[in-house]
C-alpha cells in the first residue's frame, strides 16, 4: 500500500482545541468506586484519591472530564452528594442496575479535578427533573456566597466557587433505555427553558444540547434539526456520541472506523447549519463529542446486574483493549482533529476501568491499556493549528464501509515554536504501508522521533507487566531528505511523526 501526503502551513483547518483531549466519569461500575477512590489504597490520599490513577491521568493528558453521567445523571438527585458523608442516602440508580452509596458527590469530584489538573464538565439531569434542580446545582457550583446554596458550599469547606463554564443539559434523551426519554420537541423545550436560566444567573455559560446517542438512531438528523430549531439561542454545542468495535472477525471495517466518525460529524454538522439557516441565526454551533471510544457492547462484562442484585460499585464494561483497538483510538483521534473547525470538546468514554485507558487492581496497581498511548502522544503533541492535507492513498475494499483509503492521517504545526507533528495509521490488516509526505513547504525540517503502535498479533492485549513494551518503539525506517520524508508503516499500526524547522 503507497500513500502521498502534501503538508504546507498556509492550509489550515482550525486550532488544536484543549477540550478535545477530554474523558468521562461516571458512577458507573468501577470508575468512581474502585477507581479514582479507593480508601485505604496503599497510594490513596486522606481524601481516599488513588495517587496513582491521578498520575496516570496527568500522563494521559487529559484535560477535561465530564461527570456524573451518562445514563447515571438522568436518574440523579445532586443533593445526595453533598454535605457530611455519614448522612448521605443510598439510591438505587435505574441506568446501571447498582445502589449509589454517594460517597463521592459534587464536592469531592472537583477536588479530585483539582487534584488532577483538569476542567470539570458537568451534567444536569433533565430525565427526572427540570430547571429548578439545574439552577441549584448552578448556584451550589458558581454561585457567589450569599445564597443558601453557596453557603452550604461554604460550609463544605470550598468557599471560591468553581467556576464550571461547561455543562450538558441532559445525557442521550432520544434514547427509550434513558429515564425520562422524551421527543425531541419536549426535549428542546426542556433544554430552551433551562439554557435560558442557567445563562440569567451566569451568563457566560457554555451550554451542551443533547444530540442523538449515535447515527443509528432512527432519529437521528430530524433529532439535532428539532432541537436546535427550540433551543438554538440558548446553547452553544450539540453532542454526538460513538463507539465502535471488531464485530464478527470483520478487523478490515473496524480499522475503518474513523470514516463513519467523519460522516457521523458532517451529518451533525449539516443538521445544525440547516437549523441555523431556517432560524436565520448568526452564531454557529460547535460539536461537544461527548462520548466516544471503542465498547464491545454484546460481551458480558457490559450486561448490567438484574433482580433482586443491586451491588455496589459492580464490574462492569471493563474491556480489556488490545492492539486494533488502539489503532482505531489513535484513528478516531485522527477524524476528531479534521474536524477541529466544528468540533470544539471530546471526551474519551470512560477514564478508569470503565471502557477505559486506565485499569486498577484492588489494593495493587494501576496501568495502561494499549488505547492509553495513541491518546497520551496525541494530547502531549498535537499543537498550534491542525492542517488540511492533501492525501493520496491507494484503498482495500471492507465489508461495511466498501472501499477506503488504507493510509489515514493528520498534521498540527506549532508556528510559535516551528513543530510538526504527524499522525497516521495503516489500516491495511495485512500490507506494509509506504509513505511519501512532501514537507518543501515548511523550508529545512530535522526529525525529533517517530514512534510506531503495533504488534504481529492485532489481538494482543497489554497486562500490568507488559505496558507498552512489546508493542510501541521506534520507528527506524523514517527518514527526511530535501524536504520529503519517508516511512514504512506495518500492517494495522497507528504511529506519531515529530519534526521540528532547523534553527527554531
Amino acid at each position: 500500500m503507497r500513500a502521498t501526503i502534501t503538508l504546507d502551513p498556509a492550509f489550515i483547518v482550525g486550532p488544536v482545541r484543549p477540550r478535545v483531549f477530554g474523558s468521562f466519569v461516571e458512577h458507573l461500575g468501577r470508575c468512581v468506586y474502585g477507581g479514582i477512590f479507593e480508601p485505604g489504597h496503599p497510594s490513596a490520599d486522606a481524601s481516599g484519591f488513588r495517587g496513582d490513577v491521578l498520575e496516570l491521568t496527568r500522563e494521559l493528558g487529559v484535560t477535561m472530564v465530564r461527570y456524573p453521567g451518562g445514563n447515571f445523571v438522568s436518574g440523579y438527585r445532586w443533593e445526595d452528594g453533598v454535605g457530611p458523608v455519614d448522612q448521605r442516602p443510598k439510591r438505587r440508580d435505574l441506568a446501571w442496575h447498582s445502589l449509589e452509596p454517594n460517597q463521592i458527590g459534587v464536592d469531592e469530584f472537583m477536588a479530585w479535578a483539582r487534584l488532577a489538573g483538569v476542567e470539570p464538565m458537568m451534567a444536569v439531569n433533565l430525565g427526572t427533573r427540570s430547571v429548578a434542580e439545574a439552577l441549584d446545582l448552578l448556584d451550589y457550583c458558581n454561585g457567589p456566597v450569599g445564597s443558601t446554596l453557596a453557603d452550604r458550599r461554604l460550609a463544605a469547606g470550598a468557599a471560591t466557587p468553581y467556576g464550571v463554564q461547561l455543562w450538558c443539559l441532559g445525557n442521550e434523551m432520544d434514547g427509550p433505555w434513558q429515564t425520562g426519554h422524551k421527543t425531541a420537541h419536549e426535549y428542546g423545550r426542556l433544554a430552551a427553558e433551562t439554557g435560558r436560566a442557567m445563562k440569567m444567573m451566569q451568563p457566560g455559560l457554555q451550554l451542551v444540547a443533547c444530540g442523538s446517542s449515535s447515527a443509528a438512531m432512527p432519529t437521528f438528523g430530524a433529532w439535532e434539526y428539532e432541537v436546535l430549531t427550540q433551543a438554538y439561542e440558548q446553547v452553544d454545542l450539540i453532542s454526538a456520541h460513538a463507539y465502535y468495535c471488531e464485530s464478527n472477525g470483520d478487523l478490515a471495517s473496524f480499522l475503518a472506523s474513523a470514516d463513519d466518525m467523519d460522516q457521523f460529524i458532517d451529518a451533525v454538522t449539516a443538521a445544525a447549519d440547516a437549523a441555523k439557516a431556517a432560524g436565520k441565526h448568526s452564531k454557529t454551533i460547535g460539536i461537544s463529542f461527548d462520548e466516544w471510544n471503542v465498547w464491545y457492547q454484546d460481551r458480558a462484562e457490559s450486561q448490567p446486574p438484574q433482580g433482586d442484585d443491586w451491588p455496589v460499585a459492580p464490574v462492569l464494561l471493563e474491556d480489556h483493549y488490545n492492539l486494533a483497538d488502539a489503532v482505531v483510538v489513535g484513528d478516531l483521534l485522527i477524524a476528531l482533529l479534521r474536524h477541529s473547525d466544528r468540533v470544539e470538546a471530546a471526551c474519551l468514554a470512560q477514564l478508569v476501568n470503565v471502557i477505559a485507558p486506565i485499569m486498577t487492581v484492588p489494593g495493587g496497581p494501576a496501568w495502561r491499556q494499549t488505547i492509553f498511548h495513541p491518546f497520551a502522544l496525541t494530547a502531549r503533541h498535537a499543537k498550534g493549528q491542525v492542517l488540511r492535507l492533501a492525501i493520496d492513498s491507494d484503498c482495500h475494499d471492507t465489508q461495511r464501509f466498501g472501499s477506503v483509503a488504507a493510509i489515514d492521517a493528520v498534521a498540527t504545526f506549532d508556528q510559535v515554536d516551528g513543530s510538526l507533528a504527524v499522525f497516521v495509521a495503516n489500516r491495511s490488516t495485512d500490507q506494509v504501508g509506504e509513505l511519501a509526505v512532501d514537507l518543501s513547504s515548511f523550508g529545512e525540517l530535522q526529525l525529533v522521533e517517530a514512534l510506531t503502535l503495533h504488534h504481529d498479533d492485532p489481538h494482543f492485549q497489554a497486562t500490568p507487566d507488559t505496558q507498552s513494551s512489546e508493542f510501541l518503539g521506534a520507528n527506524e525506517t523514517v527518514a527526511i531528505e530535501a524536504g520529503r520524508l519517508q516511512a514504512s508503516l506495518p500492517a494495522c499500526s497507528w504511529s506519531l511523526i515529530r519534526l521540528q524547522i532547523v534553527g527554531r
